[in-house]
C-alpha cells in the first residue's frame, strides 16, 4: 500500500469515528431531554397534587399504630397508650384527602404518633378495643417517631390467650422470643398491667408498713459472708479479696434491730446462686423483708406479716380490677381467696394431711415442690383459702439463725407461707443471743471469722425479733394465677440468661 493510500484509509476511519460520536451526543441529548420533560411533568403533576391536597397540613412524619384495615376512601388505626387502646378512623372528608388517609394507611406499627381527633359514640362496641364505646375522627396525625417495618413479634400474637392461636391457627409467641424482645413484650396490655399491678404491691407493702410504725432500711448487697450459709451464692472479686452478693438482707435487718429501730423493713434485690431452671427460681428477684422486736411470742410477727399480706390482697382486689381483668383475658384464672385471719397451720398437721393423700414422708423431711403443691390443694379443698402459714419447721431445714423450738429440739420457730400451694415467704424466731448463735453457726459450718460484726452485735443486748423475706415476683404471679415468674419479672435473670 502506498503512502497516499495509507492516508485515505486514515481519513476515512476518523470521519467514520466522528459520525459515531455525534450520533452518540445526539442519543443523550434525547435522553436528557425526555428525563427533563418526565421531571417537569411530575413537578407539573405534584404541584397539583399539592394544590389539590387541602389537608396536607394536617398529617405528615414530624400511641402505637397499628393498622387494621384499608379502604380506598378511609383507615382504620388502633392507638394504644400504655394498657388502653382505641380505635382511630382516618376518612376522606372536610377535614382529610385521599392523600391524608393513604398516608395514615402505610404508617408502620409501633411509631409513635401526635394525634388530634374527635371522639365519637359508636353504635357497636369494638371488641377488640380497651375502649369499646367510642371511637377516634383523626383530623391531624403527624408521625414522631417511626418503627421500621419488621417486627420481631406482632404485639396482637403476644396477647393471645393459650391455645387460641392453635385452634384458630394463628400464630403465638414463646417465652424466649418475648424475652429476647422484652421492650416489645412490655408493650402489650397483659405486661403493662402485670407490673402496674406490681408496682401496686410495693407500695401496698411500703404503705401498710409504715401505717404500722416500720422504718425502710437500705442494706449492703455485697457482703464478706453467705448471709444464708450454704454454696447457693455469687462470688465477686472485691479488690485483692473475694465479696459475696447478699442471698437476702438477713443479717443487716438483725443488727438494725439490735440498734433499736423496733421494726424494720427494706425493699431490695436478693441473689441466688441455685442452677435451678424451673417456673419459679430466679437468679436475682426483689425482696420484700420485716424484721421486728416482739413482746411475748414470735406469733406476734407471724400476725404483722399475714395482716401486711392481708393488705396487699385487699388493695389489688379494689384498686387493680382493670389491671387484674387484662391479664384474665389472656391467662384465665380463679379470684385469690384469703381469710381473715390468715390460716396457720402446724407442720405436724401438714405432714398428717400428706400422708393421708398417700405421700409418704419423714417427719423431718423439708418439703418437696410437688407436695406442697399437692397440700395447697388440700388446704384449698378443706378450708377455702389460697393463702395460709405453716409453722413449726423441722430444725434441720432451717438457717442456722433461726430460734430451736424450746419444747421440741427436733423443730423451730419457724414458718413458711404459701400462695396457691408454692412458697412466697420464709421466716422464722431469730436466735438473739450470742453464744446460741455461735454454737449454732457452728454446727452449720461457717466461719466465724466471717460474720463476727453480726455475732457481736448481740453481745450488747438485742431484743427477741423475727421476720421474714417475701419473693416480690411470685407473689405477683400467684395472685394473677400465672405460670412462669419470668411472666413478672421485668427483665428476668436465670442460669441460662444474662440478656437483656
Amino acid at each position: 500500500m502506498t503512502k497516499e493510500e495509507v492516508q485515505g484509509a486514515t481519513e476515512e476511519e476518523q470521519q467514520a469515528q466522528s459520525k459515531k460520536a455525534l450520533k452518540k451526543q445526539q442519543k443523550e441529548a434525547e435522553k436528557a431531554a425526555k428525563k427533563a420533560e418526565k421531571q417537569a411533568k411530575m413537578a407539573s403533576e405534584q404541584q397539583s397534587a399539592e394544590e389539590d391536597d387541602f389537608a396536607k397540613d394536617r398529617y405528615g412524619v414530624s400511641a402505637m399504630v397499628q393498622s387494621q384495615q384499608k379502604l380506598g376512601k378511609q383507615c382504620f388505626l388502633v392507638l394504644r397508650q400504655q394498657q388502653f387502646n382505641v380505635q382511630a378512623l382516618v376518612a376522606v372528608g372536610d377535614r382529610a384527602s385521599k392523600q391524608m388517609v393513604k398516608f395514615a394507611a402505610n404508617i408502620t406499627k409501633e411509631s409513635i404518633v401526635d394525634v388530634e381527633a374527635i371522639v365519637r359514640k359508636v353504635e357497636q362496641k369494638i371488641e377488640s378495643c380497651s375502649q369499646q364505646d367510642v371511637e377516634l375522627h383523626v383530623e391531624r396525625i403527624f408521625v414522631i417517631s417511626q418503627a421500621e417495618p419488621r417486627l420481631p413479634l406482632q404485639l396482637e400474637d403476644a396477647v393471645r390467650p393459650d391455645g387460641e392461636g392453635e385452634e384458630e391457627g394463628r400464630a403465638t409467641v414463646n417465652q424466649d422470643t418475648r424475652l429476647d424482645n422484652r421492650v416489645i413484650d412490655l408493650r402489650t396490655t397483659t405486661s403493662q398491667a402485670v407490673f402496674r399491678l406490681q408496682s401496686g404491691v410495693c407500695q401496698l407493702f411500703r404503705d401498710t408498713l409504715t401505717k404500722k410504725g416500720f422504718v425502710e432500711i437500705q442494706t449492703p448487697k455485697i457482703i464478706s459472708a453467705a448471709s444464708e450459709g450454704g454454696a447457693n451464692v455469687f462470688t465477686v472479686s472485691y479488690f485483692k479479696t473475694s465479696a459475696f452478693l447478699a442471698q437476702s438482707p438477713q443479717l443487716y435487718k438483725q443488727m438494725c434491730i439490735c440498734a433499736d429501730f423496733d421494726k424494720v423493713f427494706c425493699v431490695g434485690p436478693v441473689f441466688r446462686a441455685e442452677d435451678s431452671n424451673t417456673h419459679r427460681h430466679l437468679t436475682e428477684f426483689v425482696g420484700l423483708d420485716i424484721e421486728m422486736a416482739f413482746n411475748y411470742h414470735y406469733h406476734e410477727v407471724i400476725d404483722s406479716i399475714t395482716d401486711t399480706m392481708v393488705q396487699i390482697f385487699k388493695g389489688l382486689r379494689d384498686n387493680f380490677q382493670t389491671e387484674i381483668q387484662t391479664v384474665n383475658k389472656q391467662f384465665p384464672s380463679e379470684p385469690f381467696k384469703f381469710l381473715e385471719p390468715t390460716l396457720r397451720l402446724e407442720y405436724t398437721e401438714a405432714v398428717a394431711m400428706l400422708r393421708e393423700a398417700g405421700v409418704e414422708m419423714g417427719d423431718e423431711d423439708d418439703l418437696s415442690t410437688p407436695n406442697e403443691k399437692l397440700l395447697g390443694r388440700l388446704v384449698k379443698e378443706k378450708y377455702d383459702t389460697d393463702f395460709y402459714v405453716l409453722d413449726k419447721y423441722p430444725l434441720a431445714v432451717r438457717p442456722f439463725y433461726t430460734m430451736p423450738d424450746p419444747s421440741n429440739p427436733k423443730y423451730s420457730n419457724s414458718y413458711d407461707m404459701f400462695m396457691r400451694g408454692e412458697e412466697i415467704l420464709s421466716g422464722a424466731q431469730r436466735v438473739h443471743d450470742a453464744q446460741l448463735l455461735t454454737e449454732r453457726a457452728i454446727h452449720h459450718q461457717i466461719d466465724l471469722e466471717k460474720i463476727k460484726a453480726y455475732i457481736d452485735s448481740f453481745r450488747y443486748g438485742a431484743p427477741p425479733h423475727g421476720g421474714g423475706g417475701i419473693g416480690l415476683e411470685r407473689v405477683c404471679m400467684l395472685y394473677l394465677g400465672l405460670h412462669n415468674v419470668r411472666q413478672t419479672s421485668m427483665f428476668p435473670r436465670d442460669p441460662k440468661r444474662l440478656t437483656p
